[in-house]
């Protein structure tokens, strides 16, 4: 198992990063959070999962040990998969998923693009004794619908910034996407960053 790659940044895309180890470039497969942090050339360090399939490995990469940890925990759920379990950590914190299931919260869950009503329920029964508790006193405070300490303007602006937009450019996406973001918050969901971040990168592309 691959437990972390660490090296230079030397490239970006909008669910990928890759870092270069020993002269080989390593893609791996990042939450908008996570690729917020990261600037090509920069030196980074990230936890990682290796995902075997066969016709495929892929690399997951996290902030950190807690996330992937709790990336691995989350699939040990039936119907859970990588892809599931990153959206999962791209909408909340590990702590905001670990106060979720130990106070059957469906409407955090619900919060996730793929996971519906039956599908929370499923998900809080089996999960309930294999996350633990949630070890950060402020999640209470901040609820369990918040994503991360970051809003979800803040994390897009800075993720659209570590792809080398500019500061304007990124203001005037994050402007665009904000009706959908609004409507989300309004059902009261958690703005969905990864979706966010696509129309985002869509409304620059028409721009130039």
């Amino acid at each position: 198992m691959i437990a972390f790659v660490s090296g230079p940044v030397a490239a970006l895309a909008p669910t990928t990063a890759v870092i270069e180890v020993g002269g080989i470039g390593m893609a791996v497969q990042c939450t908008p959070h996570t690729l917020a942090d990261l600037r090509v050339g920069k030196e980074a360090r990230l936890a990682t999962s290796l995902v075997v399939r066969e016709d495929s490995l892929t690399l997951y990469g996290f902030a950190n040990d807690d996330e992937r940890q709790v990336f691995e925990l989350l699939q040990t759920a039936s119907g859970v998969g990588p892809r599931l379990a990153q959206a999962m950590l791209a909408t909340h914190s590990p702590d905001a998923l670990r106060l979720a299931v130990s106070t059957g919260d469906e409407k955090a869950l619900t919060a996730v693009s793929g996971i519906g009503k039956k599908g929370a329920q499923k998900l809080l029964l089996e999960l309930k004794d294999r996350l633990g508790e949630p070890a950060g006193a402020h999640i209470g405070q901040q609820g369990v619908g918040t994503p991360h300490t970051a809003g979800w303007r803040d994390q897009l602006q800075a993720a659209l910034i570590g792809l080398g937009y500019a500061s304007r450019e990124a203001d005037e996406a994050v402007n665009a996407v904000a009706p959908q973001a609004e409507a989300a918050a309004a059902e009261g969901t958690a703005p969905p960053v990864p979706q966010l971040l696509r129309a985002a990168l869509q409304t620059l592309n028409r721009a130039r």
